[in-house]
């Protein structure tokens, strides 16, 4: 199959060789846009998995977690370089504004984190003035938590954390698809005994608020 200036010939002439495009060369199959390969038959996808069948599947599975650990990496860089505030941070904001006032034992109870983690973010937005501590007045024991007019600000603009992203497109996947994805990634944890890793359900690169009881 010949091609000139990056694009595909057109789909009658394709269609009478079909064979010979779907086990061509990546760069002939992909050498132009995919759109019209969808009128000689099959789906994008099958066209596509030529190019992706070239990797072995553990290189696949390594390339997979590779792009996941990207996009965690770029994300907490934008929230730290933009509006200097960590992952963490950013989520127990959300809580608090969501759920407020509440104590730093709720917070923790809320976000997956321990107690004394928790105290530590607190103390850096309180520093950022992104939050106040308040005494109940009926039981001095007790410490509210409560966010400020900059911390509400703050949140309204800042991105959403990226395992919120995450879960609404699994909620928008069948059950069954969902449980898949679930499974294999908990598959992959065992195959690289990390079972024993305690982490929680914050995606955030690096974070020094949580302190590393694995190593």
């Amino acid at each position: 199959m010949s091609m000139k200036n990056n694009s595909f010939e057109p789909a009658s002439r394709l269609s009478k060789d079909k064979k010979g495009l779907t086990s061509g060369s990546p760069d002939t199959v992909f050498g132009g846009s995919l759109e019209p390969l969808a009128e000689v038959g099959g789906t994008l996808q099958e066209f596509a998995g030529v190019k992706a069948t070239r990797l072995r599947p553990d290189l696949r599975v390594l390339q997979s977690l590779r792009r996941i650990i990207r996009a965690v990496e770029v994300h907490s860089r934008k929230l730290a370089s933009s509006y200097n505030v960590t992952g963490h941070q950013l989520v127990c904001l959300l809580t608090i504004q969501e759920k407020g006032p509440l104590t730093a034992t709720a917070i923790a109870s809320e976000i997956h984190l321990s107690p004394s983690t928790v105290v530590g973010i607190l103390d850096r937005l309180e520093e950022k003035k992104l939050i106040q501590r308040k005494r109940d007045e009926k039981d001095r024991r007790q410490v509210h938590v409560i966010i400020t007019d900059i911390g509400r600000e703050l949140v309204e603009q800042a991105p959403s954390p990226l395992q919120e992203k995450l879960a609404q497109a699994l909620l928008n996947l069948p059950e069954l698809e969902q449980d898949t994805i679930a499974l294999s990634l908990e598959k992959i944890v065992d195959l690289m005994e990390a079972g024993q890793i305690e982490a929680p359900p914050i995606l955030e690169a690096g974070s020094r608020e949580i302190p590393d009881k694995n190593a």
